[in-house]
């Protein structure tokens, strides 16, 4: 089990940073370095038929080593890191945490008073940034964790099993890693992506989402002469932020609360164009939200002259209308949580998986932890104990799965 700490310091040095503005598929190429590397560990270590398809995705069987029919399981996890900072980790630091603030470099340090979860992890091993580049544990450390559970179910083969699927997506950072996604030639009943955050977290629930583009064209004049004439569209864009409801804004919300979020704006008072999404657990809510955002452009071309286009598109759906006809398989891993000591957090993403969506194609998909924290960002961490256990969750539910 210890391998899975130098697996994943091994993966994070590899930059693969995803990019939306790419139309390529994998939108960077870190993310074919990385599934080279790790083709061929697959290969090394003894699973059967991998390969690496032309747009990046990575399948791998580990064979069964029994006599008896039973379902086949599927794990994922994706290979790209959140295009928010470097994603490129070549100076990780590993340490005994004794409490207090974590200093990272001389600007950052990681106060308990802002991340008070530090408390519960005094006394463990922890692995950090030094405060310039992302981890990678998400989701390398579930690469790490899945890669290092087949090799050990290969050197230990007196734990039965099934056959065992392997999956490894690109781009899921960017909301396309189950785009090509072949689920059919994955031939798993059932699968876990390994894309959780702390020890126990559990989750078959999780946003729908939508997103919606916003384009203001303005009219631009001499200032000195603009009365009654200049249309400042960066000004309109500002008003209709103003009128989306304020506490259902990310800053505002928790558990099953959803929210508008103004991703990014840009523009001049000729025009602007302002990307936002918008998210919820609840079918209903999800509609009512995209509804009011229509009716408060609407009112503002009304004002305004029609000057506003708005394209919304839905991204992905709670999973949990396709996972509860087969709790079966959130028994499974509950279960094989408190066999290991683990207690489990059953709980909703705020947020989506590529299991999501892999859940709508047909591949009933939920969540396990990897055991990282503060993802997306430069304070991003994870206990090596807790890489460790979700190591060896694979292996139990694999186990249990056969029994």
């Amino acid at each position: 089990m210890d391998k899975v700490i130098d697996r994943f310091k091994r993966y994070i040095a590899v930059d693969t940073k995803s990019d939306e503005n790419s139309s390529t598929c994998p939108s960077t190429k870190g993310q074919l370095e990385l599934g080279a590397l790790l083709v061929e560990e697959l290969k090394e270590i003894g699973l059967k038929d991998v390969k690496q398809d032309k747009n990046g995705y990575i399948y791998a069987t580990l064979k069964s080593n029994i006599d008896k029919k039973v379902p086949t399981i599927g794990f994922i996890s994706h290979l790209d890191t959140s295009p928010d900072l470097d994603g490129k980790c070549t100076n990780p630091n590993i340490f005994t945490y004794e409490g207090g603030d974590i200093k990272l470099n001389d600007k950052y340090t990681m106060t308990q008073k802002e991340f008070p979860f530090l408390k519960d992890l005094e006394g463990k091993e922890l692995i950090t940034t030094d405060g310039t580049t992302l981890l990678g544990a998400d989701d390398k450390a579930g690469v790490a964790e899945i890669i290092s559970a087949m090799e050990y179910l290969i050197l230990n083969p007196e734990i039965k099993h099934g056959d065992i699927k392997v999956g490894f997506t690109p781009d899921e950072e960017i909301g396309r890693g189950a785009d090509l996604f072949d689920v059919e030639g994955f031939g798993a009943d059932f699968a876990y992506t390994v894309d959780g955050g702390p020890l126990g977290e559990l989750e078959y629930e999780n946003f729908n989402a939508a997103s919606a583009k916003v384009e203001i064209e303005g009219q631009n004049v001499h200032p000195g002469s603009a009365k009654n004439v200049m249309i400042n569209s960066l000004r309109i864009a500002m008003e209709l932020d103003s009128m989306l409801p304020v506490n259902q804004k990310p800053e505002y919300t928790e558990e099953y609360e959803g929210f508008y979020l103004l991703c990014d704006m840009n523009g001049s008072v000729e025009h602007t164009v302002s990307d936002y999404i918008i998210r919820d657990h609840f079918m209903d809510k999800f509609e009512e939200k995209k509804e009011h955002f229509k009716k408060v452009v609407n009112f503002l071309n009304e004002k305004y002259g029609n000057i506003i286009t708005v394209e919304i598109k839905d991204s992905y759906y709670n999973m949990k209308e396709k996972i509860e006809p087969h709790m079966e398989i959130i028994d499974l891993a509950r279960d094989s949580m408190l066999e290991l000591g683990i207690k489990p957090q059953i709980q909703p993403i705020r947020g989506g998986t590529d299991g999501a969506r892999l859940s709508y194609m047909g591949l009933p998909c939920p969540n396990l932890f990897t055991g990282g924290y503060n993802f997306h960002g430069r304070f991003e961490l994870i206990p090596t104990e807790s890489m460790k256990l979700a190591t060896q969750l694979i292996v139990k539910i694999i186990e249990n799965n056969a029994k």
